[in-house]
């Protein structure tokens, strides 16, 4: 039974799928009303989330299926000290399928071990976030009508951005891409995807802590914010939060096609001045998240289209 805990989880074929069924599902949602008619999806969030829990439950809602779960960890059995394993094994009993949010990395693996239904990764931890990578990858195939030849700088928090992270492992199988890491040293993109996803699949990319200077030379800015929950010490974040602030007056050298892109929540990292600029794609991305969440819960459950 396929489950997606990882993108790499997803060939560069089957990515290609899901997208082609979201903006089929953009064209024709008539078509696509009744597809999980009396399915059940089950959001598992133990962890805060609004657009990724609320897109989840809207997918599943326009595609004519029910939604149960819970949006806390403390309104679990967990909070009686019920394992992962065995909630997934008790859901089983309920849903058709399962998008779990857990704040330890690995946590919805095992539930993919233990459940007898398909489980999403909703995120874990600072590790891996494929729908929002499957997000992005429609976003950015609509906004450029590609997924090769472009410059994409990723900005801010790069150290625990699990949206970074699994988006560089997707990027990493097209061609021509050359990735921009801009951050301060103390949040700089871990070593081990530089060197087990950049260097090891031949990937074009500069380091660098100038966000102004490199603006110029983007095809696509994929900013992000400073998490505050993934800090030990509080006085680090207060120092790093406001570090990269895009304001209209550092677009002023950007290309005029550029795609500012945003997975939000957002907190100072992007001007709301920027909000009406057409370059502005992060609130198409918010809708894109439904879409592409739609084709891969039909695709899971192996519904006919």
């Amino acid at each position: 039974m396929k489950s997606l805990i990882n993108i790499t989880d997803l060939s560069v074929e089957e990515i290609e799928e899901l997208i082609n069924i979201a903006n089929d599902i953009i064209a024709n949602p008539d078509k696509y009303r009744e597809k999980c008619r009396y399915k059940k999806l089950a959001t598992l969030f133990f962890e805060p989330s609004t657009r990724t829990r609320l897109s989840f439950e809207a997918a599943m809602l326009d595609l004519g299926g029910s939604v149960l779960g819970f949006s806390e960890a403390q309104s679990s059995s967990s909070a009686k000290g019920e394992s992962v394993a065995d909630t997934a094994k008790t859901i089983s009993c309920y849903a058709d399928i399962i998008a779990m949010r857990h704040p330890k990395e690995g946590a919805p693996l095992v539930a993919k071990m233990n459940a007898t239904i398909p489980v999403i990764n909703a995120g874990d931890g600072g590790h891996n976030h494929p729908t929002q990578t499957l997000t992005d990858l429609l976003t950015i195939s609509r906004e450029k009508g590609r997924l090769e030849n472009f410059s994409i700088g990723f900005c801010g928090d790069l150290k625990f951005g699990r949206t970074v992270h699994s988006l560089i492992h997707a990027l990493s199988r097209y061609d021509n891409i050359k990735i921009y890491l801009i951050s301060p040293e103390e949040l700089k993109l871990p070593s081990y995807v530089k060197s087990d996803v950049l260097e090891r699949n031949g990937i074009e990319y500069i380091q660098t802590t100038d966000f102004e200077e490199t603006i110029p030379n983007l095809d696509i800015l994929y900013m992000t914010r400073v998490q505050r929950e993934r800090f030990f010490n509080e006085e680090d974040y207060l120092r790093l939060k406001d570090r990269y602030i895009l304001t209209p007056e550092k677009l002023e050298h950007a290309k005029e096609d550029l795609t500012i892109m945003h997975p939000l929540p957002r907190v100072n990292e992007i001007s709301t001045a920027i909000d009406e600029d057409p370059r502005a794609a992060y609130f198409r991305q918010v809708l894109n998240g439904k879409f592409i969440r739609m084709a891969l819960i039909l695709k899971l459950l192996e519904v006919e289209i």
